[in-house]
């Protein structure tokens, strides 16, 4: 299996100028429609569009398997198949628990203020740079006990660390090869060097949680540590600052909604639902066919690439009513951002409450937010992760 067929199976040809790449849902919808399942020679690897296929894949683990060559051979959970996936899942669910979960909501809420301060009084910030990157940036390093003093460092190796090429030339991805090796190296040994000082003073931190978690005598190694740290800072900063970002998108795309919910915070939870369903953080993902296996007429081939189109599927209209309108009261709501199965996040309720308070925050200070006219949208460079690289917004005080 190579690692280009992997690494450019996100580069579809549909998708070649930057204002599809900024709103690729009319190419889903067409390829959807036309093409719901098929073989693309050029990135040699199938895609998959609608909702029930790509919700079969993502949870029939016995025929397409998450495990597969990736640019950096870290491994963690997400690319995990039983036995191992479930022995690792278990024992780092003793440590990120959802009532640890739920206790980080006064620090969430705290660094979303402190946030806000900073540029309430200018009427404009970056979404991204100003309030969403650095709330989810402090929140996990707040929950791996990393100092105050390690802080920038710790954002710019999350930076880099999610930096993506931005074609699929052999030369581009051998550069993001280097590079994601580089800082693995340097966080590998950051984290190491964090734990070996947690075993001679635990903190109440997640590191020391994992560090003590044991099942019938079993405990996490320290590469396996190691390895959630990364997928932590990787998965718990970028995806849900985008999260927020895309939020916040959605509401100066629907000016109509501010309103509502600034006078039913009670919505909050609703509308972050629809916003992971209608601009979710992660286009799709990759699976690997574990054997032949038959799908709408075609024979995938073991050993094949399967990539499967999330952000398809969450605009799918045998799934959804009207899926290409924003709807804050959508009920039930099971879009696929957050997977589905055995791999279904395990950062999900952190993200959902991250991004809940931080617009709890927003909407208790500021109102007509709008994107300010200067505005020129790009996507960040980091297929399959969706987000705006800068979002200049102004606002009023209230």
């Amino acid at each position: 299996m190579e690692q280009q067929s992997l690494a450019g199976a996100y580069f579809m040809r549909e998708l070649d100028t930057s204002a599809k790449r900024l709103y690729p849902f009319p190419v889903f919808n067409q390829l959807r429609e036309n093409t719901p399942v098929r073989y693309d020679d050029l990135r040699k690897c199938w895609d998959v569009f609608l909702y029930e296929d790509v919700e079969m894949i993502l949870k029939n683990h016995n025929l397409f398997s998450a495990k597969h060559k990736r640019l950096v051979e870290a491994e963690n959970i997400l690319f995990m198949d039983p036995p191992r996936h479930r022995h690792i899942r278990n024992l780092v669910s003793q440590a990120f628990t959802p009532k640890m979960v739920q206790n980080q909501a006064d620090t969430i809420q705290r660094i979303a203020a402190e946030l806000l301060d900073r540029v309430i009084e200018q009427g404009q910030m970056n979404v991204l740079q100003d309030f969403a990157s650095p709330l989810t940036i402090l929140m996990i390093a707040k929950l791996l006990g990393v100092p105050p003093e390690d802080h920038r460092q710790f954002r710019e190796w999350s930076e880099r660390i999610t930096k993506g090429a931005t074609g699929s030339s052999e030369e581009e991805l051998q550069a993001v090869v280097a590079e994601h090796i580089q800082v693995t190296q340097e966080l590998t040994q950051f984290f190491l060097d964090a734990m070996e000082k947690r075993r001679h003073r635990p903190q109440d931190d997640l590191i020391t949680k994992l560090l003590q978690a044991e099942i019938d005598g079993e405990k996490l190694t320290d590469k396996e540590i190691v390895d959630f740290c990364i997928l932590l800072l990787v998965a718990g900063n970028e995806t849900t600052a985008n999260l927020i970002t895309n939020g916040v998108r959605a509401l100066t795309q629907y000016p109509e909604l501010q309103p509502v919910i600034q006078e039913q915070p009670s919505s909050i939870p609703s509308f972050v639902t629809e916003a992971v369903r209608f601009y979710p953080s992660v286009l799709g993902t990759v699976r690997i066919a574990k054997q032949d296996t038959e799908l709408r007429g075609q024979w995938i081939r073991e050993g094949e690439v399967v990539s499967v189109w999330i952000a398809s599927a969450n605009r799918d209209p045998r799934q959804f009513s009207d899926p290409d309108a924003f709807q804050l009261d959508r009920s039930p709501n099971p879009h696929l951002s957050f997977s589905k199965g055995i791999h279904y996040c395990l950062g999900a309720s952190l993200a959902c409450l991250e991004a809940e308070l931080a617009f709890a925050e927003l909407f208790s200070r500021i109102t007509d937010l709008r994107m300010a006219e200067s505005a020129h949208l790009q996507i960040i460079p980091s297929p399959p992760l969706y987000g705006i690289k800068e979002f200049p917004l102004t606002f009023q005080r209230i």
